[in-house]
């Protein structure tokens, strides 16, 4: 995929499926993370890789990204993100800061994927 941004490791997403939410090693990897959960022949998937790497630089952000259709484990996965994470849409993306999360979204526009971020840094410090 030519993607900078890292794939989640079968390890990783076991470690989230075991709980409610990825370790640190994926949320505390920098201080603003976006973990993009799709399927590969999501049409909305494509046109996002095509901006993630530069959208993540521009929110000074780390990118993990898991086509897990494409997975031993896509069925449980699937479930957990659809059940556990409560979103049965694709894209589905999360964005931390700090390690927390701070906001949620599927398919959006790069600005708004940038955007995400500072909504984020505007109810930190609004709290």
């Amino acid at each position: 995929m030519g993607l900078a941004a890292r794939k989640l490791t079968a390890a990783q997403c076991a470690e989230a499926m075991g709980g409610k939410d990825f370790g640190q090693d994926v949320v505390g990897a920098a201080a603003n993370v976006a973990v993009v959960l799709t399927q590969s022949w999501c049409p909305q998937w494509s046109m996002m890789s095509s901006w993630l790497d530069s959208a993540a630089e521009a929110s000074g952000a780390r990118a993990f990204y898991l086509e897990y259709d494409n997975e031993d484990f896509f069925e449980p996965f699937m479930a957990w993100k659809e059940d556990v994470l409560g979103n049965r849409s694709v894209p589905y993306v999360r964005y931390y800061r700090g390690g927390s999360l701070v906001a949620q979204s599927n398919y959006l526009s790069r600005d708004g994927f940038v955007a995400n971020f500072k909504r984020g840094a505007s109810q930190d410090a609004g709290s």
